[in-house]
């Protein structure tokens, strides 16, 4: 036997895997060719026929029990093995005393006459230590077999949230399994397709796959159909139709190979299989409501407003199935931006989509420009708000409306947007104050101040910087009243005044305009309040 293959395969323990784990005083007295099929089992029987009793693939074990008195003649050896070889064994292990002391050469002959592979233990090594080897041996493999399926399924993962789902999963399929792959649609069409990377060898044409399309297109409900082609890597060609939740047809799965799959190998396709009609269930009867809502509102811009009862409601049903809701469940707009423009690129469109998608529990996903908006029916409590700003995103969270209000709330939303570009801090509307100062924000009223007074907030003189922004602030207040500020502040009214002509000065603009008030008022919002210079100084004692 050649020593163990170095490459690992996905789901079984070989006859040739096997042997050389086993001790060195073992002989191989014939070499049947088949090491790299799947041992299933080591099982000791001395019964003159143990086939009823046998699975595919087993080890037979013997003392040669079967072969003394007239069971050693060369008939009875020959019919021995012949059933062996008919049941599917993978081979025969022959163990020296206490009955023989070699093994009998019509043992021998009738092995390689029906090539069954043969092999010699001394007494030095008891069945039970080869039984409990496989055992060991197994359950390694079935370890190394789960961890393979692990990093499977998270590729298989990866590939239904790439740009291109089908194409990536045959590909991520083909890579795990010997086969090759072909993705065919309801109309009979290739999709996608993948040859085979790891002994699989290539799709065959579609016109020799006409006998088992028809059959797979034609049929109801999860099934397997088989064919056997003589097209390299086609030895075994089968089909998975992909059917809709009312069992209609969307396509199917046609994949081949040299010959029967493994288990674990089994196991990955009908993974495959099963994302492939979720993606083709999405693609068409998972997307009905939100498609059926889109199209009426592209359609119909107007129906929300002058619908009748009817209709409305119909798409508020449409609305809440898009968001796995109800009619009557408040909604509420979302929308995310990124933390740092400019920084690393994101996901794919449709991935990021999914992603949102999930985390929002909602079909009713955009991607903009700017991030995502999303309608919900969540609250988006404080759990997921850190999850997605874990992800380097920002939120704008609305607050609760319903269907009639989810323009305005769309507009609410957007006013906080760039407030929480510029604070890189998450909102929420309805913690927000609905005013100029509030809508600004500390970060962006911060700057107004710095821009609009920094004539007097750059002064070295504390004294003098307090006492100018306290009159200032304070003749805002009073509408430009001089009375009224010289009372608020217990100053002459001349002081006022010229105090305010001064500032008018050094500020470089016109107080006698409306806006420009505003706009220092508002900044002055975002100032530290000072203490203003106690009455009896010089200006308070002026004429």
């Amino acid at each position: 036997m050649a020593p163990e293959a170095t490459a690992e395969r996905l789901g079984f323990v070989t006859l040739e895997q096997f042997l050389h784990k086993l001790p060195a005083e073992l002989k191989i007295l014939h070499d049947g060719g088949n090491g790299a099929g799947m041992l299933r089992w080591v099982e000791p029987s001395e019964l003159e026929d143990p086939t009823p009793y046998l699975l595919d693939g087993e080890f037979i074990l013997t003392a040669g029990l079967p072969f003394l008195g007239d069971g050693g003649s060369e008939a009875k050896v020959d019919a021995y093995v012949q059933r062996l070889v008919g049941a599917g064994v993978g081979a025969l292990g022959f163990g020296l005393e206490p009955y023989f002391d070699a093994v009998p050469q019509t043992v021998v002959a009738a092995c390689r006459r029906h090539n069954l592979t043969l092999v010699e233990f001394p007494k030095t090594v008891p069945f039970a230590a080869i039984g409990l080897e496989f055992s060991q041996l197994l359950e390694s493999d079935n370890a190394r077999v789960f961890r393979q399926l692990a990093d499977t399924n998270r590729q298989l993962m990866r590939a239904v949230l790439s740009a291109r789902p089908e194409h990536e999963l045959l590909a991520a399929l083909v890579q795990r399994v010997p086969v090759w792959a072909l993705l065919v649609g309801a109309d009979g069409r290739i999709r996608a397709r993948s040859a085979g990377g790891n002994g699989g060898g290539a799709a065959v044409e579609l016109s020799t796959l006409q006998p088992l399309l028809k059959r797979l297109l034609a049929g109801s409900g999860p099934r397997v159909e088989m064919e056997q082609l003589e097209e390299p890597g086609s030895a075994v060609v089968f089909g998975h139709p992909l059917r809709s939740t009312r069992d209609a047809n969307l396509g199917a799965l046609v994949l081949g190979s040299n010959g029967p799959l493994t288990p674990a190998q089994n196991s990955v396709v009908s993974s495959v299989v099963g994302l492939l009609e979720l993606l083709v269930r999405q693609r068409t009867s998972g997307s009905l409501a939100p498609s059926q809502l889109a199209t009426a509102l592209l359609l119909h811009p107007d129906s929300v407003a002058s619908g009748g009862t009817k209709h409305v409601n119909g798409l508020k049903d449409l609305l809440a199935q898009s968001m796995s809701s109800t009619r009557s469940a408040p909604l509420r707009v979302v929308q995310g931006v990124k933390a740092e423009a400019g920084g690393p690129a994101g996901e794919s469109p449709v991935r990021e989509l999914l992603q949102w998608r999930r985390m929002f529990d909602t079909k009713l996903v955009e991607i903009t420009d700017y991030g995502f908006a999303a309608i919900t029916r969540l609250k988006v409590d404080e759990a997921l708000l850190a999850e997605t700003e874990a992800l380097g995103w920002r939120l704008v969270i609305g607050d609760a409306t319903e269907f009639h209000g989810l323009s305005s709330a769309y507009r609410r939303v957007t006013s906080l947007r760039a407030r929480v570009q510029a604070t890189g801090r998450s909102a929420r509307v309805d913690e927000v104050t609905w005013s100029v100062a509030g809508l600004l924000g500390r970060e962006a009223g911060t700057m107004l101040a710095a821009r609009l007074l920094e004539p007097v907030l750059s002064q070295e003189d504390p004294e003098r910087r307090a006492g100018q922004l306290a009159v200032l602030r304070t003749w805002l207040g009073e509408n430009g009243s001089w009375d009224a500020t010289a009372k608020a502040m217990g100053l002459h009214r001349n002081s006022v005044r010229r105090q305010i002509n001064a500032l008018a000065e050094l500020l470089d603009t016109d107080l006698n305009q409306a806006q420009v008030r505003a706009e220092l008022w508002f900044a002055l919002q975002y100032v530290d309040e000072s203490p203003a210079p106690a009455s009896g100084t010089p200006d308070s004692q002026s004429r």
